[in-house]
């Protein structure tokens, strides 16, 4: 007598083979049984209530309140428009270069350092002069603008 071709390994093997298939269609079944296909629309709907939880219940129509449409703010407020006379600096120019073309001016209010280009300039324009100017936001940083030398 011979035997048999199947070893041990092979018949475990085969039997997880048959577990995981048994669990697979067992699972199938529980998701046929709880699917949410069979609901109805109402089923499916949640609603929030005064506190801002998610409730299964829909809220009391007595208690509804009525709300304008112009006093909902989404996102920011808007601001007013700034003032030109706001938007005009002064500064002490720190560095320039003219043969180059560029310098630096440092605010007073704020003692940061903004970049100057000649062509912004209404005048020419030397280092420790009083000047009056505009802020640009540039590529690289804050740019003056409108730079005008204060006698």
């Amino acid at each position: 007598m011979g035997k048999s071709q199947e070893t041990f390994n092979k018949k475990e093997k085969e039997k997880k083979r048959l577990k995981k298939r048994q669990d697979k269609e067992q699972k199938k079944e529980e998701r046929k049984a709880t699917s949410a296909k069979g609901q109805s629309l109402e089923e499916l709907f949640a609603y929030v209530d005064d506190n801002g939880n998610i409730t299964t219940t829909p809220p009391d129509p007595k208690k509804k309140r009525i709300v304008n449409q112009e006093d909902i703010q989404i996102g920011i407020s808007r601001q007013a428009p700034p003032d030109p006379a706001d938007l005009i600096r002064k500064g002490t120019v720190t560095f320039f270069n003219s043969s180059k073309g560029y310098g630096f001016i440092k605010d007073h209010e704020t003692q940061e350092s903004i970049f100057l280009h000649q062509n912004s300039s209404a005048g020419p324009v030397k280092e420790n002069d009083q000047v009056t100017f505009e802020v640009e936001k540039g590529l690289k940083g804050l740019n003056a603008v409108n730079v005008k030398v204060i006698s």
